[in-house]
């Protein structure tokens, strides 16, 4: 009965555990650039049970097999794949068809630069020219920060990331691929982070001046992955309870006999 707690109570940790991902899903449905996370379960490993020795084998222990105890997180992984394409018409939005990232520079709050990659292509420009996404981070290009003239009337952003102002090449805009996107690790809700191993190779996909990407979670999916959660981590409760209302009748009538 113990075994029975202690197995309800892991299957409801885990459905918590999957509840916070889709909840965090959920909030980042409209967040541009997002990519959706995912999770599995899986088994703890089983463990040999054995008949301690009683009057029924002659005191002799006896192997009765394996047992499971219960279940956990198994891999929390990142979906990849392309979201829907948003027309903006501003003239610093972007977005990625097909692979690659944009490369940001981000500074710390002690000051520490590291470059970041990102699928958000809602960008702005700021007095002096620089072109930085939300936070002030600057977009990257073939010659470091992205500066755009600030008296440039016209600017234009070609599908291979070149950037002409005024009819005139100011620079280009860098996109990065990896060979193994597990070498990625998300950093805040839309940046990832280049793991020690990450292999760059040359991206692929087009640039579109006047659109963003959209988030790839799709709310009906996630929505359904909640009411399944749901109902699984009430089982659980049902299964404590089962559990407490057995354990009491043990310690409260066969305790007395």
């Amino acid at each position: 009965m113990v075994r029975g707690l202690y197995t309800a109570y892991t299957g409801m940790v885990n459905e918590q555990k999957r509840l916070d991902i889709i909840s965090n899903n959920l909030a980042n449905s409209a967040t541009v650039g997002y990519k959706a996370e995912n999770v599995t379960s899986r088994a703890f490993k089983d463990v040999i049970a054995t008949k301690i020795r009683d009057g029924s084998n002659g005191y002799v222990d006896v192997p009765i097999g394996t047992m499971n105890l219960g279940v956990k997180i198994g891999e929390t992984y990142v979906d990849w794949t392309q979201g829907s394409l948003r027309e903006t018409d501003n003239t610093y939005d972007i977005a990625i068809q097909g692979d690659g990232f944009f490369a940001v520079n981000v500074t710390d709050a002690n000051g520490n630069e590291e470059t970041m990659y990102t699928r958000n292509g809602k960008f702005t420009i700021t007095s002096e020219g620089y072109v930085v996404d939300c936070d002030g981070n600057h977009l990257q290009g073939a010659g470091g920060d992205v500066q755009i003239p600030t008296d440039a009337v016209d600017v234009a952003i070609k599908n291979d990331g070149s950037i002409y102002a005024d009819g005139v090449l100011v620079d280009t805009i860098a996109l990065a691929d990896f060979e193994d996107y597990n070498y990625l690790d998300l950093y805040g809700e839309n940046m990832f982070r280049a793991l020690d191993g990450a292999q760059q190779k040359n991206a692929t996909g087009a640039m579109l001046q006047g659109f963003t990407e959209q988030s790839n979670a799709n709310v009906i999916d996630q929505m359904v992955s909640m009411i399944t959660i749901t109902r699984a981590y009430e089982a659980g409760q049902k299964m404590i309870q089962t559990q407490d209302t057995l354990i009491g009748k043990a310690v409260n009538d066969v305790g007395k006999v």
